[in-house]
């Protein structure tokens, strides 16, 4: 695999990322927080490319139909029980490693940096994948109630960055919740 495989998420002190299909705030709206999911899933540094972002059929559901597909992003979604890509979705993909397929074949040509986006189930696969990672974490620091939760990230496995172009590492807040934005490299063993 030639691609680095990036994985961006938010998550509470417990891992928690979901609660019943949403995230675990809502309806407490973080928009800089959306603003850089945005920003960091729709930047691709090659021009003519889009960047990919693949994510599971329950993550596909819990974004707000109006913003379905993820504008200027080519939208995979992961679904074992689907013939056809559902609606809106540009792709269908039978599981990651289809997804990966996917990208490296049919969509090499239009395809830049490929963004994880959930679920847990898809986190989990794209941590466990061969080849380069990137983990962009939000650090929610107050605890929701949450029912899906992010593998875990372990020292072996991934490196704490201490700096990471286009990402602030300053404590941010909104809405009186503060959270702060970590990236993680893998470690190649």
């Amino acid at each position: 695999m030639s691609r680095v495989l990036n994985a961006i998420v938010a998550v509470c002190p417990d891992f928690g990322i979901g609660k019943n299909g949403t995230l675990p705030w809502h309806p407490i709206n973080l928009r800089n927080e959306m603003k850089h999911f945005q920003t960091m899933t729709q930047t691709s540094p090659v021009e003519g490319k889009q960047n990919v972002v693949i994510m599971g059929r329950k993550t596909w559901f819990s974004i707000p139909e109006n913003h379905r597909p993820l504008r200027n992003r080519i939208n995979i979604v992961l679904s074992r029980q689907y013939k056809a890509p559902p609606t809106g979705a540009h792709y269908l993909a039978a599981d990651f490693s289809s997804a990966i397929r996917l990208v490296e074949t049919k969509l090499s040509d239009q395809a830049d940096q490929i963004w994880v986006i959930g679920g847990n189930s898809v986190y989990k696969e794209m941590m466990e994948e061969p080849g380069t990672k990137r983990l962009l974490v939000t650090r929610i620091m107050k605890q929701f109630d949450c029912d899906t939760y992010f593998p875990p990230i372990t020292p072996d496995k991934f490196r704490l960055l201490p700096q990471f172009p286009g990402v602030s590492m300053e404590l941010q807040e909104e809405q009186g919740v503060q959270y702060r934005y970590e990236v993680y490299e893998s470690i190649e063993n």
